[in-house]
């Protein structure tokens, strides 16, 4: 039914993923009132998927090289997006905690598998793709969050709309993942013994901080702005969700047409340029006297973050130094930990000091990853040293 090339396949796990996380993010503002929850206590809760998330990429990598990426996607994303679904039908916050975790824990597997793949593929391909991978996920994000914003005007509740999702996911998943095959190994990568745990190592900390830094934009941008837009402004679901849309839209297009710019003017360019953005969004954040202003902000944001990730992947798996999947790993944890840690965290700081506050220490993060900018490359690279000979697909 669909022809698609292997490494569209691997854009298909991106994508089918985002739809069943981002249908929960976007319906936070409902979980947390029905749950009757504060800010700091939602932050809590989600803390438990920090710790699944930083488990999952600290000792999945050797299961990964084992099972291979396609029984590696089916089960992180259809495990994944069941728990989700789970989510609300949980009566309390306490059991949500563990409901979290192996959400986070298979969120973790499922992130070192995509980009260890989209890496493999650059290589086979002799160009980047990376950024464009990583466009499906925003793509998917924003098409479930322009969804959720008017399901929610319409009522429709919870359960529901996480359990359609869900059902969606699994269709579109067992089309798409059924044909996935491992590509091989980049023909420079290392070849030593996979290790147990993934630990950084002190080269590849500026690229931690380089990864790190979007993702925590990302992180604020998508967990706490449609509650921003709720408790500052006073909005109607649908224009809160707007949030959402928007930031995920800008992130997308961005994702999906950056690849040939950082060909043409580098990656570290790009990035600072990405993240200058990004910086601006979150002040204009901050200080929107309107709601209309706030959804310039987020646009911003979701510019300014979207491609950065994508490019500290890539020169993570391209060191030689470990096997690229365990530097795409510890790159993860590190990241990750950001990602999924951040936002609860921000939590905290909104119900102590307000939520505008909560976008303005985001800066810091950002201004300390243009700090370490060089660790990008400061020239056009190619993604090859050398040609690698086509391998065959079935």
């Amino acid at each position: 039914m669909f022809s698609l090339k292997p490494h569209q396949r691997v854009y298909g796990i991106f994508f089918v993923f985002s739809l069943s996380m981002g249908a929960l993010l976007s319906r936070l503002p409902d979980l947390q009132k029905s749950l009757h929850l504060s800010e700091g206590q939602l932050g809590l809760i989600l803390i438990a998927m920090s710790v699944g998330a930083l488990c999952g990429l600290t000792f999945s990598s050797p299961l990964i090289e084992r099972f291979g990426a396609r029984t590696t996607a089916f089960v992180t994303v259809f495990g994944a997006s069941a728990m989700y679904a789970i989510v609300p039908w949980v009566p309390s916050a306490l059991l949500l905690i563990p409901v979290f975790f192996v959400a986070g824990l298979l969120a973790g597997a499922l992130e070192i598998n995509v980009n260890l793949e989209t890496d493999r593929h650059e290589a086979q391909l002799g160009t980047r793709i990376m950024s464009r991978a990583h466009g499906m996920w925003s793509l998917g994000f924003f098409v479930t969050a322009f969804i959720s914003a008017g399901v929610r005007q319409l009522g429709v509740s919870v359960h529901v709309h996480t359990f359609a999702a869900l059902v969606v996911v699994v269709i579109f998943g067992c089309i798409v993942f059924a044909r996935i095959e491992n590509a091989p190994p980049r023909i420079e990568a290392h070849a030593g013994k996979m290790p147990l745990v993934a630990f950084p190592t002190i080269g590849l900390l500026p690229l931690c901080l380089i990864g790190a830094a979007p993702l925590l934009v990302e992180g604020a941008g998508i967990d706490w702005s449609a509650i921003y837009m709720r408790d500052v402004f006073a909005v109607e679901p649908f224009v809160g969700g707007l949030s959402i849309t928007i930031f995920s839209l800008f992130m997308a297009l961005a994702r999906l047409f950056m690849d040939p710019v950082v060909e043409r003017y580098s990656p570290r360019v790009v990035a600072g340029t990405l993240l200058g953005i990004a910086a601006v969004g979150l002040v204009i954040v901050g200080l929107a006297p309107h709601p209309y202003v706030a959804l310039f902000g987020f646009l911003l944001m979701g510019l300014g973050c979207s491609s950065v990730y994508p490019l500290a992947v890539s020169a993570a798996a391209q060191r030689t130094d470990r096997p690229a999947s365990v530097n795409v790993a510890s790159l993860g944890q590190m990241t990750f930990v950001v990602f999924f840690l951040g936002p609860p965290l921000l939590g905290f700081i909104a119900e102590a000091f307000g939520i505008r506050t909560s976008y303005f220490v985001v800066v810091p993060l950002v201004i300390a990853a243009l700090l370490a900018i060089r660790a990008l490359a400061a020239r056009p690279t190619p993604v090859l040293s050398e040609p690698e000979p086509a391998t065959p697909h079935g």
